[in-house]
């Protein structure tokens, strides 16, 4: 399927902020779309914020194989379709507030049409984060999913597959937060959330050191999270493999395994390592437990006291240090074990329960782990040690975790794969593309599955050229890639021709578009020439 832009900018462009999930959806996004073969057309109108574009999608041959159709007259013909290179599953990220916080879908008709657009252009179907904050907003047990179940029906009737992401943590930009009635408990119980050395709390997620603790109400967040998993199911169980052919779970902040390590907002261009997360009275505890164990207990009354802040570089404290750093000490192996181990336990909790709830379906299950590249080339590693992965030049800190993924049978989400060694800040001595290959190494030896996403849908140099590298290339191991995700500049007319072109690069033609039987521009002129698909929408 051939796919050309033509742009009509009447608008300043919104924010492209999406690395963090940012909506920011277009205005007045004028879709015209021309089947060339069937000589017909019908224009769509979707009103986003903030900007327009008009976009022209050449009909040809989809990407679906199909073995036979019934055309006129009753007989039946073969036709060989094009396909996708070695099988990559490409979808395409639903706004992260697709579903407001009253329940109902934002920019319904947009997003209506902006759907149609994509099953023409031939991705394969569609993801939306589902919102523990949205769907048990009121009160323990009080699930809504009405707007979620809307959205799965609108997918559905489009012939797209569906993803779904299960979110337990809260969202800045867009605002989305946690149920309030668990917003309510921690005001009195400050120690659900994760806290940094300086005692400042982070509340977009439960820290992981109240997994097994009553502290919600007589239960404990993962038998919050079950009771969740199986409400969703209940509900959405005559869509499962039909339309929702996988579910993720929100394994911590921003739905990744990992510590806020970096939460506070960077000073620089150069990120610092981050900070340790372990200062909540909970995740204290089981330091002192744990050093007591070993029988040193002075080493469990806190985290390193010389790790640097946020925003400092390995070398600004004695911990990180190049050579001669805590990090390579005695101490320092204890210290990044115990609080790595807690992380692979957090997640081995989650994925089981998603395991064992979702195992009599057919969908397949995923959990996130984020692509913590920066001080990549140093020896410690530092950033990734901060996020809970103990991997440094002497130790691989994923061997444990692509393990406990595949000891739970879930596929992995890796984020990044449009980033490139050569595009990134030479000061922070990164380097994406060897962590991702030391992933992909680990979960290639433990029988893991990957699915990939991009990192941002703007802003990254030669992004979509890394991306094919990644999915089509000879050491590739993608079962499935997710472009995060629509909004103002993913229908931009800038954006939308590149990605046009990339997912044509991803399709394997078989058969010339002229071979295509003729009986496929008659299903095209009919599809086009109905009066309910000629649409002018406009979101409310």
């Amino acid at each position: 399927m051939e796919v050309s832009v033509i742009g009509s900018s009447q608008a300043k462009l919104g924010r492209t902020d999406f690395a963090c999930g940012d909506v920011g959806l277009c205005n007045n996004l004028s879709a015209k779309i021309f089947c060339r073969k069937s000589k017909i057309c019908f224009d769509q109108r979707i009103r986003w914020p903030e900007a327009s574009v008009r976009f022209t999608i050449k009909a040809a041959a989809p990407t679906e194989a199909v073995v036979s159709e019934k055309v006129s007259g009753g007989k039946t013909t073969s036709s060989r379709r094009s396909k996708r290179i070695d099988g990559v599953r490409l979808y395409v990220g639903l706004p992260m507030d697709a579903v407001s916080d009253c329940n109902t879908i934002n920019h319904a008709r947009a997003i209506a049409s902006g759907l149609k657009a994509l099953k023409l252009l031939g991705v394969d179907g569609v993801e939306l984060p589902v919102w523990w904050g949205i769907a048990e907003k009121q009160s323990m047990g009080k699930y809504e999913w009405s707007g979620y179940l809307a959205l799965a029906e609108m997918v559905q009737k489009l012939g797209l597959k569906l993803h779904v992401s299960l979110c337990f943590h809260a969202s800045k930009d867009p605002k989305i937060q946690l149920p309030q009635w668990v917003s309510r408990i921690a005001e009195s119980q400050p120690s659900l959330f994760f806290t940094d050395q300086s005692g400042q709390l982070y509340k977009e997620c439960l820290s992981l050191a109240v997994d097994d603790l009553p502290v919600l109400d007589g239960k404990t967040p993962i038998q919050v999270y079950k009771e969740f998993c199986e409400s969703f199911k209940s509900s959405f169980l005559s869509f499962m493999d039909s339309t929702i052919t996988g579910i993720s779970v929100g394994l911590g902040p921003d739905g990744e395994l990992r510590y806020p390590s970096h939460h506070h907002p960077a000073k620089s261009n150069v990120p610092g390592v981050g900070e340790f997360q372990c200062y909540d009275k909970n995740l204290l505890s089981h330091l002192k437990r744990h050093a007591q164990a070993i029988g040193n207990p002075l080493w469990g009354l806190s985290g390193p006291h010389d790790a640097p802040n946020y925003d400092q570089f390995p070398n600004s404290n004695n911990f990180f240090k190049e050579h001669g750093g805590s990090w390579e000490t005695a101490y320092g192996d204890f210290f990044l074990s115990w609080y790595s181990s807690h992380l692979i336990s957090h997640g081995d909790r989650l994925l089981s329960l998603a395991s064992s709830t979702f195992s009599d379906t057919p969908v397949t299950l995923a959990g996130k782990v984020p692509l913590m590249h920066s001080w990549y080339r140093t020896r410690s590693h530092a950033s990734e040690l901060t996020s809970g992965f103990y991997n440094t030049v002497n130790r691989d800190g994923y061997e444990g975790v692509a393990e406990m993924f595949g000891r739970n049978s879930c596929k992995m989400i890796l984020p990044g794969m449009d980033l490139s060694d050569e595009h990134q800040s030479q000061e922070a001595l990164s380097s994406p593309e060897s962590l991702l290959a030391q992933i992909t190494t680990a979960c290639r030896k433990h029988g893991v599955e990957i699915c990939g996403q991009n990192s941002s849908v703007a802003g990254v140099p030669r992004g979509f050229e890394q991306i094919k590298k990644n999915l089509l290339g000879e050491n590739a191991v993608i079962d499935m890639f997710t472009y995060q995700r629509m909004g103002a500049y993913f229908f931009s007319p800038e954006h939308f021709s590149s990605f046009t072109e990339f997912v044509r690069n991803l399709n394997q033609p078989e058969l010339h578009g002229d071979d295509v039987p003729k009986d496929e521009e008659e299903a095209a002129e009919s599809l086009c020439s109905d009066p309910g698909k000629d649409l002018h929408m406009q979101a409310a």
